[in-house]
């Protein structure tokens, strides 16, 4: 799950270049949903999205784990079908159904055949599957079941508990910070379901994204199909805001592997953040450009303390974490950590290069080719760009914020968003337990 959310964000941090961006029509459906579309005849398929205000951050304290199961059971059994008729009907007509969950959102999507016999199908599917779930008892049982099973044996790997500690470390008890546990799941029950997907999944709250062989006049019919029967509550209320960490904070938890895993942050910026290009340049140099980054280069190429050390901003709708993370030997960990501290420290401190500004802009901008190269990247971020409220000449805007960024702008905005000695470090592995400030 960790990994599809990182490179889920990470599709959204990159830039128009000189490839012509795609033409994003919007509009407010009569139900209320905001759609984003872009018409394109190349292939004949049609991909869609429709993402809710529905992510784990708004659980409520006492029931955790009841938006994910919200989600997980969406289309495993809508009116008139069981999971086994949407299985087969989708496979007969070569569409299927996917989705996607972060704290922020719950997304379902539907790549089919644009003919209009299997689109048909697929899509009134879809419009079930979103309009009229079941949440059958029988299936919400076996979910459970099935999620605590995961949930015990996740307990056992140190990925697992660092994540965990993590996330409690840098959000204290912010919605972002939480984790489910067995109990929280076991006494979730039906009624749960239900009431979150008629507060959370509202056609007011709704954006759906269109991307492929389709009129503006069909996908005008599709949206409002999708969405006309979503129920008719008020909007979500915003997430609380996220409180930055005043004092580091370091805890380390025992494990047997031979390898300790160490993550390292705070918290960071939201999406629509105004020093989100500095940072996002910045961090590129610092640890999201892979071998041509500091970190890397300090920590494995001068040393070899780890395969791989990284570090990335991960804008959410309220701050979300800005994360460094590595595994090294259990014996060199205080050897690591001292490195990757002194990096950050001088890169706070003395800022980027000239060099290295000019070598992240190409790298970024000529890697932006590869980002819209399928329909279902435009898709993905037709739904960040709904969903974040951002404008529609995000894409094309890209290139030029980008190209804007300066060595003044990166350093002030590092010097002002990222404390080095007020982070919280978490480190899993070794046999020494406890916890520093």
């Amino acid at each position: 799950m960790r990994t599809k959310l990182i490179s889920f964000v990470l599709l959204c941090g990159f830039a128009a270049g000189a490839l012509a961006t795609p033409q994003i029509q919007h509009w407010q459906a009569a139900s209320g949903a905001r759609v984003y579309f872009v018409e394109d005849h190349n292939l004949p398929m049609l991909d869609v999205a429709v993402s809710f205000p529905a992510g784990s951050a708004y659980d409520k304290a006492d029931k955790k784990g009841v938006a994910g199961l919200t989600h997980g059971l969406l289309d495993l059994g809508a009116q008139g079908m069981n999971e086994d008729d949407i299985a087969r009907k989708l496979a007969d007509v070569g569409a299927r159904i996917a989705s996607s969950f972060d704290a922020d959102r719950s997304a379902v999507t539907l790549r089919t055949l644009s003919s209009q016999a299997e689109r048909d199908v697929a899509l009134d599917i879809l419009a079930r599957v979103l309009q009229q779930p079941l949440f059958p008892q029988e299936v919400l049982a076996r979910e459970k079941a099935r999620l605590v099973a995961s949930l015990r044996e996740a307990e056992t790997k140190p990925e697992f508990l660092s994540e965990k500690a993590f996330g409690k470390a840098v959000f204290g008890t912010h919605p972002y910070g939480w984790q489910s546990e067995v109990k929280d799941i076991e006494k979730i029950q039906r009624d749960d379901l239900q009431a979150f997907f008629r507060s959370h999944y509202g056609a007011k709250d709704a954006v759906v994204a269109l991307m492929g062989d389709v009129s503006r006049q069909q996908a005008e019919a599709i949206a409002q199909q999708l969405t006309a029967q979503l129920p008719q509550s008020g909007s979500v209320a915003s997430l609380p805001a996220v409180a930055g960490l005043q004092a580091g904070y370091e805890l380390r938890i025992p494990h047997p592997a031979s390898q300790s895993h160490i993550l390292i942050g705070a918290p960071g910026i939201a999406r629509n953040d105004p020093d989100y290009f500095p940072l996002y340049v910045g961090n590129y140099i610092l640890g999201g450009g892979g071998f041509v980054s500091r970190l890397m280069n300090e920590v494995r190429e001068k040393r070899g303390m780890a395969y791989s050390v990284y570090s990335y901003f991960m804008p959410m709708q309220q701050p979300g974490a800005f994360q460094i993370g590595l595994q090294t030997k259990n014996e060199q960990v205080d050897e690591a950590l001292q490195v990757v501290r002194k990096t950050v420290h001088d890169f706070v401190a003395k800022g980027v290069t000239e060099a290295e500004l000019r070598a992240a802009k190409q790298n970024i901008i000529g890697g932006f080719p590869l980002r819209i190269d399928s329909n279902r990247k435009i898709l993905d971020y037709l739904s960040v760009i709904g969903f974040y409220d951002l404008p529609l000449t995000y894409l094309d805007d890209f290139q030029i914020s980008i190209e804007q960024v300066d060595v003044r702008a990166i350093n002030d905005a590092f010097r002002r968003r990222i404390d080095p000695d007020a982070m919280a470090t978490v480190i899993v592995g070794g046999q020494a337990a406890g916890e520093t400030k």
